[in-house]
């Protein structure tokens, strides 16, 4: 099936994201509150961490295998992700919008984000883990990235307690609009 993406990118410019229901009906959402994950020092992690980073158990990919990704992040006992989001992820993917960050150890994919990259935003959309502390590691490597890309934003859409511990902060939906204007005025490129 195709998918007009120019709309669907555009839903995203103005600050809303897909999601399924429990019927797998797919709609646009927004929100009065959206969560950043911060690319300055306000970024953090547990210490326990820094030393998963410092022996160097994963190496880290982009776009190595999409695919696995979208279905790693979608392979949930309740997830948003439903079978027609898969496949609107593949045709961005396609058409140079989606990306997966991944963490491989040896040949095998242990985890990874899947976000949009539009202008200098980076929107995540889900994260997912098969080797304890992969996804962990994916976020660090993926905020030094977009901090050395100079990315304005790195949008992770909803709280959660695993993002807290990395320094997630909420923004009203003015601030966010406002950073997110900031960020299409960019041309970032991630790859």
């Amino acid at each position: 099936m195709q998918y007009d993406v120019a709309a669907i990118i555009h839903g995203y410019a103005q600050g809303y994201f897909l999601m399924a229901d429990e019927n797998d009906v797919l709609s646009w959402y927004g929100s009065r509150d959206h969560t950043l994950i911060p690319l300055d020092d306000r970024f953090r992690y547990p210490k326990s961490l820094k030393r998963v980073l410092n022996q160097e158990r994963f190496t880290v990919a982009i776009n190595r295998d999409f695919p696995s990704v979208v279905a790693g992040c979608a392979n949930r006992e309740i997830t948003w992700i439903s079978q027609e989001l898969q496949e609107i992820y593949l045709e961005l993917h396609f058409k140079g919008w989606a990306y997966s960050f991944e963490t491989w150890q040896g040949d095998e994919l242990a985890g990874g984000i899947l976000g949009l990259v539009i202008g200098g935003a980076f929107i995540g959309e889900s994260m997912f883990y098969r080797i304890p502390d992969a996804s962990k590691v994916a976020m660090v490597k993926l905020v030094e990235r977009l901090r050395n890309l100079q990315f304005v934003m790195f949008d992770a859409q909803m709280m959660n307690p695993h993002l807290e511990r990395f320094g997630a902060y909420g923004v009203s939906d003015q601030e966010y609009q406002k950073l997110l204007q900031q960020a299409l005025q960019k041309k970032c490129v991630f790859v």
